[in-house]
């Protein structure tokens, strides 16, 4: 078989396989080869350039971006969802990309803890149904005090163990609670402290960044600020982390004798080994950078604006 010839049969195995869809069987009828040669002719085909596979992902990456950030923040991963033309669609593009990430990084893990948010319930409802009856999926402090919504965290415990078939564990207490005796009896309450016995066992959490705004968004906490953050100054508030304000340099701004959040301590949180965030608002930028300085998360999923907002900053 001539060049000329063997370049013309490699280009019609390699149409009637990829453009076609014929299958093995029928090329082999077609042309009176095996399908062992067909295989060796289309990997040929690919070798010398006749064939090119270019793969277009939805959720591509801004690896530029991520290398960027990794040089500020080593001990960090980042995932950022590159910008697209599809400005009608970004969140739900967002959301989507957050969920296969945060999903990638959950599986194998059997203890998950979550908190509240429309982020993170939107994240959620994007998740891909898996079937994993051993996963646990928990909270591990109190609830935000929002009532009858949809994004507070007992509903998004519960919707997130439906996707997995999983089981879950709530916390039917507020955030905070000012006694500290009542913290202490609470917690050894038979509703609540199986859940926390559990949260002591996390192996994941996932969650997004908090401001004061927040804290001020709920009326109770609003008026008892004061006393909740006592000798904090709002103005030195950068960020809200798991229930506690910090400054922008990452440190925290209450000490543990004043901390009235209820469930596990900071000190609980911080050891376990996979901490995520999820953040889609360019306007918290400042506040994710408070908690990249504090290290209070390994693992940091954005969108391309806030990731470009967060350098400049830098």
């Amino acid at each position: 078989m001539s060049q000329e010839e063997s370049t013309s049969l490699l280009v019609d195995l390699a149409q009637d396989y990829y453009l076609n869809h014929l299958n093995l069987g029928d090329i082999s009828k077609k042309y009176d080869i095996s399908r062992y040669k067909i295989s060796k002719y289309l990997s040929e085909a690919i070798d010398k350039k006749i064939v090119t596979i270019n793969i277009s992902s939805p959720f591509s990456r801004s690896s530029d971006l991520e290398s960027k950030l990794r040089m500020n923040f080593p001990h960090h991963n980042f995932y950022i969802l590159k910008n697209t033309e599809d400005i009608a669609h970004q969140n739900d593009r967002f959301y989507s990309f957050a969920a296969k990430y945060l999903q990638d990084l959950i599986d194998g893990k059997k203890t998950i803890g979550l908190t509240w948010g429309d982020t993170i319930y939107h994240v959620i409802d994007s998740f891909q149904t898996t079937a994993r009856d051993n996963a646990v999926f928990t909270q591990f402090i109190g609830e935000n005090g929002k009532q009858n919504s949809l994004a507070g965290a007992m509903p998004m415990v519960q919707k997130a163990a439906t996707s997995y078939n999983g089981k879950y564990y709530t916390i039917d207490a507020p955030l905070y609670i000012l006694n500290p005796n009542v913290r202490n009896l609470l917690a050894q309450e038979p509703a609540i402290q199986p859940t926390l016995t559990t949260a002591e066992g996390l192996n994941l959490i996932f969650t997004s960044v908090g401001t004061l705004d927040s804290v001020n968004s709920i009326g109770s906490w609003k008026k008892s600020r004061e006393i909740l953050f006592p000798n904090v100054n709002p103005e030195k508030v950068a960020a809200m982390i798991y229930g506690r304000p910090i400054d922008k340099s990452g440190k925290l701004l209450v000490n543990e004798k004043d901390d009235k959040v209820f469930g596990l301590s900071l000190k609980q949180i911080l050891k376990v080994p996979v901490r995520v965030t999820i953040v889609n608002d360019k306007f918290k930028s400042s506040a994710l950078c408070a908690t990249l300085r504090g290290n209070y998360f390994t693992d940091v999923i954005l969108n391309e604006p806030t990731a470009n907002k967060l350098l400049a900053e830098l």
